[in-house]
């Protein structure tokens, strides 16, 4: 079972506010969006990486790692890219492999959560595109992020287990899906405890 935040939204009903304030509150709530597989492995909500917490680390090894290995990326896309990339999670939660939800169904709701969202700002249209290409995954930026996504993870279940939170090996699984040299040098570098 998800543990989601109330919906900020809620706080504007009635209200006469420009898109731009109404996208923000909706932005804001991935900052109180648990991540769930964290939760269900016994990280207390007190220590739990929020969603935003995540996309932030995503854009920052991003930035860093395309700057220093990847200059034929498009470094401002990529940043875009790693900053939406889970805008799709803001109505639709977080799901894990565990909630057996189908591919299909999950990509529908994310979707529909970011269409909702992107749709009422005046560049909605571009930031839903960008977003759709990081879903499909058909560009080297797209792929790029994806990989740094599951390289984020990883990183994050080290922190864990340094201060102390065992029983994350699943989330090391990830690692399979890393196919870039340069993020497998370093992972190959990442000590565990």
């Amino acid at each position: 079972m998800q543990t989601k935040a109330p919906n900020p939204i809620s706080l504007l009903d009635k209200a006469d506010t420009l898109p731009i304030i109404a996208a923000y509150f909706e932005i804001s709530h991935l900052k109180q969006l648990y991540r769930q597989g964290w939760l269900r492995r016994g990280i207390p909500t007190e220590r739990c990486e929020s969603v935003a917490e995540h996309s932030f680390g995503v854009a920052v090894l991003a930035f860093l790692l395309a700057e220093t290995y990847f200059p034929d990326l498009d470094h401002l896309k990529v940043l875009r890219m790693a900053l939406i990339h889970d805008f799709g999670e803001i109505y639709a939660g977080d799901f894990t492999p565990g909630d057996n939800i189908p591919p299909e169904e999950k990509n529908q709701l994310e979707r529909e959560s970011a269409q909702h969202v992107f749709g009422k700002l005046p560049q909605g249209a571009q930031y839903i595109q960008l977003w759709e290409e990081f879903e499909s995954g058909k560009s080297p930026e797209a792929q790029f992020i994806q990989q740094v996504d599951k390289l984020e993870m990883v990183l994050q279940a080290s922190v864990y287990e340094h201060q102390g939170w065992g029983g994350l090996d699943e989330f090391f699984c990830a690692k399979e899906k890393i196919s870039l040299p340069e993020l497998q040098h370093l992972l190959e570098s990442l000590v565990r405890q």
